[in-house]
């Protein structure tokens, strides 16, 4: 049986537009409301990015290190994460969740019996950030046997030839990292940069789902239509903070932003 994940990138294909990648921090701001949102937001969503809340997190710009301490100071656990989406699973069969996080995270919790725990809450794909391709290797093969995604990295500087060790290795989705910053910042390089950039690296492996993800707004968003997926992450946890701050319901707001997103590349 395919992916849901390869499902998702299929339909939006059928659909000629790209899949809306959305990420949003477990139990930002609390474990409830991080399931709230993530079942509101999924009726618009394609793929469901979760981040697991870092305290010293290397890629992430402002926006998502805020959520992250948000999550922290409430407490949030790994089996907390678990635990949010197996209750989300409860409520929606088949909508793919990618995980994204930290290395030593999955190391302190043991590779394998973290693995036992993506599988069993309905996990499809992992992206781990600080565990780059040739070093990945075993944990991506583990992954694969328990029939989920290990996403690689691909960076503008990236080689041809690494590039095309890293694809070839892949497993059917990877993830292009539109500029060298951390989340959220602003593009510093023009959309058609980006995606000439990207159709190089599509060149490669056609039959591979290559995404965009770091910088893309509202206002950016449907200049990179073209791209078979785009991550939107830094401009919904700056929506919960806005929310939160202005005595707002974040579920529903960021309900509103993710529809108005999906809109803008349809």
């Amino acid at each position: 049986m395919s992916n849901p994940i390869s499902i998702a990138f299929k339909k939006a294909k059928e659909e000629n537009r790209p899949a809306l990648l959305t990420y949003t921090v477990a139990g930002d701001s609390t474990k409830k409301q991080s399931l709230n949102i993530l079942k509101s937001i999924s009726k618009n969503a394609d793929i469901l990015e979760i981040g697991f809340p870092h305290n010293t997190p290397v890629a992430d710009g402002s926006q998502i290190q805020t959520s992250a301490y948000r999550a922290i100071k409430n407490g949030i656990k790994l089996n907390d994460i678990f635990k949010i989406v197996k209750d989300f699973r409860k409520l929606v069969k088949d909508k793919p969740i990618i995980l994204m996080g930290y290395y030593n995270m999955i190391f302190q919790y043991g590779e394998n019996n973290f693995l036992n725990k993506c599988k069993a809450s309905g996990i499809n794909g992992l992206i781990v950030v600080d565990l780059p391709w040739p070093e990945n290797k075993v944990f991506a093969k583990k992954c694969k046997k328990k029939s989920i995604y290990f996403i690689q990295l691909l960076s503008p500087t990236t080689t041809n030839k690494r590039l095309k060790e890293i694809i070839q290795n892949s497993h059917s989705m990877n993830y292009f990292i539109s500029m060298l910053s951390t989340t959220g910042g602003k593009l510093k390089v023009s959309p058609n940069e980006i995606l000439k950039k990207y159709r190089k690296i599509k060149k490669l492996n056609p039959k591979k789902d290559i995404v965009i993800g770091f910088g893309i707004t509202e206002k950016t968003i449907k200049k990179l239509k073209s791209a078979d997926g785009l991550v939107v992450g830094s401009t919904i946890c700056k929506e919960i903070t806005r929310s939160l701050k202005s005595g707002q319901n974040p579920v529903t707001n960021v309900d509103r932003l993710v529809k108005k997103l999906k809109n803008k590349i349809k």
